[in-house]
């Protein structure tokens, strides 16, 4: 598919959204939007750090951020979100920055169980939710969907692996290295590409994201690398669900396009394809709002039906 093509189920292309996000600026990531409040969650696996935007009022959307991230991450999308008349929230996934002391008991480990039923916990916590679940959170999010679909009002996963089992096999270039890599040697060599800045972020985006490992257990890192190399294969029951599904990702991203295109298929989604890498939140925020918006109200539309 070329940049900016559209056709059925295809979002993206060349719109107003597409120039405002080639003139976001590097920003301080340590700075909230204007409004934002913060609190914790007390999830079963300890406390999660919380960020919420907008009215309480208005429906809500819960983003939740992958392994090595943060709610910061949602800094330029949540404000496009509360603009369209949305509640969000973020929070950290357990072991992660500032939720760093949530996790399992002394010598256990980071588990599918534990982290999705923190996120079961937060979503019973109000109203059902339009929930985002970024890279590997996009796993929890469709594990989360299966055992509570009630909960959800929309999904979508962003730059989310796109293939079950050994999930970093098919990325590009060096998915073969991780046949070869345990949970802590993946782990190290992820952590090692994102302080180095291989994905050659601005000076203030790469500051913050160095400064949140001082934080993050390094864990939960290992942890969930190896969670990540035995991703199940839930698709099928995501699809039946007939929960609203959109896959968003970047052409760059470090799996292939065709790869999110057929899990998109799969999963009897819309596809979303931006140009961009693995963080459209960060770099494209007003087209990752603009199709996140349009899946929201066709959600609710279906809903009232």
């Amino acid at each position: 598919m070329s940049i900016g093509e559209r056709r059925p189920g295809v979002a993206g292309g060349d719109d107003e959204a597409a120039r405002l996000d080639a003139g976001i600026p590097d920003i301080d990531w340590s700075v909230a939007p204007v409004g934002a409040q913060f609190s914790t969650f007390d999830a079963p696996s300890g406390a999660l750090a919380v960020v919420s935007l907008g009215d309480p009022a208005d429906p809500r959307v819960v983003l939740i951020p992958g392994v090595t991230g943060s709610k910061e991450d949602f800094y330029l999308l949540a404000p496009i979100l509360v603009a369209g008349g949305y509640f969000v929230q973020s929070f950290d996934l357990a072991g992660q920055y500032e939720s760093a002391d949530a996790g399992p008991v002394p010598g256990g480990h980071y588990t599918y169980e534990l982290l999705v039923t923190d996120v079961l916990a937060f979503l019973r916590s109000g109203e059902p939710a339009h929930v985002l679940g970024y890279s590997f959170a996009g796993v929890l999010s469709q594990l989360a969907l299966i055992e509570q679909p009630h909960l959800f009002r929309s999904l979508t996963l962003l730059t989310t692996p796109p293939e079950p089992g050994q999930a970093f096999r098919g990325v590009r270039v060096i998915g073969w290295l991780s046949w070869f890599l345990g949970g802590r040697q993946g782990a190290g060599l992820m952590i090692w590409g994102i302080v180095t800045n291989k994905n050659k972020v601005p000076p203030s985006r790469l500051a913050f994201v160095r400064s949140r490992f001082r934080l993050t257990r390094r864990a939960s890192v290992d942890d969930i690398v190896g969670l990540m190399k035995r991703v199940p294969d839930v698709r099928e029951r995501v699809a039946q669900s007939r929960v609203p599904v959109l896959v968003a990702t970047g052409n760059h991203d470090l799996w292939p396009t065709h790869l999110h295109a057929a899990n998109a298929q799969a999963l009897r989604a819309t596809l979303a394809v931006y140009t961009t890498g693995h963080s459209p939140c960060e770099t494209a925020p007003h087209q990752l709002g603009r199709d996140m918006l349009a899946l929201f109200h066709r959600a609710e539309r279906a809903e009232r039906s």
